[in-house]
């Protein structure tokens, strides 16, 4: 029996007013559920409409409302062969369970697909079926654009409170490095930062003990940002109580690893270099503690400062640890880096590598310190050419002269 004109206008009258009230309802804020509720509601309310199932696309395609059909359709995923349809049609032929909807109806914001709507109607003229999905496709545009914006709100509040976690983790980090290295005829130490993120995991630190020791660090930290920032603070307020405290690298070395382990619960570890020169008796101790051994040049010899574990974090009692010794040293200069410098790599993909590094130390040995940091770095970036750092980059050096 075809519609009399008197109920169609109602009809038209009726999405009319729901177009307004749906609009007042986003006016006012209403939640994502309301939303739907109201959507379902004015769906519902149509004679015409037997049944309907609005698919939205959130992290992936999930039903948000339904109602008159014969499944639960928010446990039930959609079907593969139904995305990516973008104009009005009967796709649901020979489709399990969506067999039972007569039209999909793709809701698009601009070019994206951002929503399906599948329904089944009652018979009537064509021209009054397209009607009604013009209708189902303005509501339920508009339902979906006011959802997105309410995602998009809470994804830059969201973006907001990370930044301000970001820039308090970023001053609690400029904290950690020392203020200020010795740099005199006796003693030269000179450190060069390069973050590859915002918060970057490296850290390097002079402590002096007394007035014949100091402890030289180096260490690099798993992971990136606000946690990294953190695990490494706790190793430096660690590393500095525990230096002043303890006069044994290996137990300085051991409490740390206790402290990382506590703290990180297995999720970070840290390479680090620990070093402890004594004035008085020309003598270096140090413990590698997993990371890139760096380099000692004293006289016409140079070595590889490799003895020591394995990484912090990963063991609750570290295995094989032992402490490396030097004696006799007057004049030396120790120098150490992370793996980003290292691992940095050219157009052909070449890693700059531990030997370059090593052969171009020695090449530019009679250099002051300051000025061969400068040309480490530059060199770094002519051998990378256009490609990007992928990691942190920290370079310490430390030289004593005694005579």
């Amino acid at each position: 029996m075809p519609v009399s004109i008197d109920t169609k206008l109602e009809i038209k009258e009726l999405e009319l007013k729901s177009l307004f009230e749906t609009i007042r309802a986003i006016n006012a804020n209403a939640s994502e559920s309301d939303l739907y509720k109201i959507y379902k509601f004015i769906i519902h309310s149509n004679p015409n409409i037997l049944k309907l199932a609005l698919y939205v696309l959130d992290d992936k395609w999930s039903c948000k409302t339904h109602f008159g059909t014969r499944y639960n359709y928010e446990k039930i995923p959609l079907d593969k062969r139904l995305i990516d349809i973008t104009e009005i049609g009967d796709y649901t032929k020979g489709i399990k369970h969506f067999d039972e909807f007569s039209r999909v109806v793709p809701i698009k914001h601009k070019t994206n697909v951002l929503a399906y709507v599948f329904t089944s109607s009652t018979d009537r003229a064509q021209d009054d079926e397209m009607l009604e999905l013009d209708f189902i496709d303005a509501l339920t545009n508009i339902i979906i654009v006011a959802i997105e914006n309410k995602k998009l709100v809470r994804k830059e509040q969201k973006q907001q409170e990370y930044n301000k976690q970001l820039d308090i983790a970023k001053d609690v980090q400029g904290l950690l490095f020392p203020r200020e290295l010795p740099y005199n005829k006796q003693l030269k130490v000179e450190a060069s930062y390069l973050p590859h993120h915002t918060i970057g995991g490296d850290y390097y630190d002079f402590i002096k003990i007394d007035e014949d020791r100091f402890l030289l660090c180096i260490a690099d930290v798993s992971g990136k940002g606000i946690p990294a920032a953190i695990l490494m603070s706790n190793f430096q307020a660690g590393l500095r109580i525990l230096s002043r405290q303890v006069t044994k690298l290996d137990t300085i070395v051991n409490e740390l690893n206790t402290l990382i382990i506590q703290n990180s619960r297995g999720e970070n570890f840290i390479t680090a270099f620990f070093a402890i020169y004594n004035g008085k008796k020309g003598q270096v101790e140090y413990i590698n503690a997993g990371h890139n051994p760096p380099f000692i040049f004293s006289g016409k010899n140079v070595k590889r400062l490799d003895a020591g574990t394995t990484i912090l974090g990963g063991f609750s009692e570290l295995p094989f640890l032992e402490t490396g010794s030097l004696d006799n040293l007057s004049n030396f200069l120790i120098f150490c880096f992370t793996d980003g410098f290292i691992e940095t790599y050219n157009e052909e993909g070449e890693e700059f590598g531990e030997e370059y590094l090593l052969n171009f130390i020695k090449k530019h040995l009679h250099l002051d310190q300051k000025e061969l940091h400068t040309k480490l770095i530059s060199e770094l970036n002519k051998y990378k050419g256009k490609n990007e750092y992928i990691d942190d980059i920290t370079l310490l050096s430390c030289k004593v002269l005694k005579g």
